[in-house]
């Protein structure tokens, strides 16, 4: 009997250090935006938290589908286009990868879990080649308007463990890489553009190919949510993201993530551009937003966030 209820004893001990030692672990799961007033507040991560889906998705009087990289900025966004424009208080935003986002605008709709979502966008935000890619490709956008820039940095934990300097030492075996897949993120183009800068075709192909037979370079499909969660959990010991992500996990959420600077000359940097859809729904909402996103008021949000002004 004394053996038995020691066993039982033993394993209530274990059960309880676990619980405590679980409870202990940093929070550092998305979604990292404070979420809309109101209602009964629901969320479960990671079993249940809808982090890039935004705002309003019944009824919405305006549906801005953008960039997912750009989701920090979000918030502060449509509030302030509320306030500037008090007809329009009803506003759904997705920041899902680009590629995604424009496979859902061919198909008409996005299954994400139980969820069917059949809206139509007003504004389309990706990169300035990318959105001229896709008007040439299917003539979707009635004009345009240039808004920020940003380039590339890598993330890596504070104190940086693996003594990255630069490019070049994510094509170390040792060193664990999370790369944004290029089937679904613009943003590898980019960084592959960066690595040839760096170390030719054989930094790529290391990276690229190499790392990933391997497993040290992970692909992901929703870079700005995968890759600094794999840098602060401890999976990858590095991260090419746009350098706002790496501001925004290390000065705004005070995450323990540092940043290594990508020099100018092996770095690359992209101009987003805001489109209005030709059959936007809300014709007039998406000219306002379009407008909105060339104000002195946007700009500085975006500043908050660390972006890059647009070129004049």
């Amino acid at each position: 009997m004394s053996l038995r209820y020691g066993k039982l004893s033993l394993a209530a001990l274990l059960t309880v250090a676990c619980s405590v030692a679980y409870a202990a672990q940093p929070n550092y799961l998305p979604p990292w935006n404070p979420p809309p007033a109101g209602g009964v507040s629901f969320s479960v991560p990671p079993f249940d938290a809808i982090a890039d889906l935004h705002g309003d998705i019944v009824d919405p009087q305006l549906t801005v589908f953008f960039a997912g990289n750009q989701f920090m900025v979000v918030h502060d966004l449509v509030e302030a286009f509320k306030q500037r424009y008090r007809q329009y208080q009803r506003v759904f935003v997705e920041t899902l990868p680009p590629g995604i986002l424009a496979k859902q605008i061919e198909t008409g709709s996005l299954v994400m879990g139980n969820l069917r979502i059949a809206l139509k966008p007003d504004i389309f935000t990706n990169g300035k080649g990318s959105i001229g890619e896709l008007q040439k490709q299917h003539g979707w956008f009635a004009d345009t308007v240039d808004y920020a820039r940003n380039p590339l940095a890598i993330m890596v934990a504070k104190g940086n463990p693996k003594h990255i300097e630069g490019l070049q030492d994510l094509g170390r075996a040792d060193v664990r890489v999370s790369m944004p897949n290029p089937q679904w993120e613009g943003i590898a183009k980019q960084i592959e553009a960066s690595y040839h800068k760096a170390g030719g075709d054989a930094l790529d192909h290391a990276i690229m190919d190499s790392k990933v037979k391997d497993g040290s370079t992970y692909l992901t499909r929703i870079h700005h949510r995968e890759s600094p969660l794999r840098i602060l959990q401890g999976e990858s010991d590095a991260a090419p993201v746009w350098s706002t992500e790496a501001y925004f996990q290390q000065q705004v959420l005070h995450h323990p993530v540092e940043t290594v600077a990508i020099p100018a000359a092996q770095n690359v940097t992209a101009t987003y551009t805001a489109a209005r859809m030709k059959d936007a729904p809300h014709a007039q909402a998406a000219k306002d937003f379009l407008a909105f996103m060339a104000s002195a008021e946007a700009q500085a949000i975006y500043r908050k966030y660390g972006f890059q002004p647009p070129q004049p």
